[in-house]
């Protein structure tokens, strides 16, 4: 199917800074006191800011469409769930990693995880998406920045 197997596996790495926020507090009209005043943030919360759900979330959005599958993918549904929180100024690895390919109905099930420096899980999950107009692309599957 396209040249996907099970198994398959994109990564990318990324460290998210406190003006990554403020282009999303800008984006989004989310300017909780975490994204807009880094040192308001430390101040109430008494820990170091963390990286809202939907940039985690954009860095598998990344992968499925440049990566794996690639460009051409259809991004159908995601589910996450946030395990630990990903901390501003700390390399987060996302992977995607291929678990059911469906090829009479085009589709692609992937597992989705985001981990810490330490090797924690942050965030986890599943996306499906389709691969109809998927471009087979000699693509390296890992990369060190969004």
């Amino acid at each position: 199917m396209k040249g996907l197997e099970l198994g398959q596996k994109a990564i990318v790495r990324r460290i998210f800074t406190h003006e990554d926020l403020l282009e999303y507090a800008a984006l989004t009209g989310d300017v909780t006191e975490t994204v807009a005043d880094e040192e308001q943030g430390k101040r109430n919360r008494g820990e170091r800011p963390v990286v809202p759900g939907p940039l985690l979330g954009g860095m598998f959005s990344y992968l499925l469409g440049t990566r794996l599958p690639g460009p051409g993918t259809n991004y159908l549904k995601q589910r996450f769930r946030f395990l630990a929180p990903a901390y501003l100024g700390e390399e987060i690895t996302a992977m995607v990693e291929i678990t059911r390919l469906r090829p009479e109905k085009e589709l692609v099930n992937l597992r989705t995880v985001c981990t810490n420096p330490a090797g924690q899980m942050v965030c986890e999950g599943e996306a499906l998406v389709l691969v109809r107009d998927v471009e087979v692309v000699q693509m390296p599957t890992t990369s060190s920045a969004v």
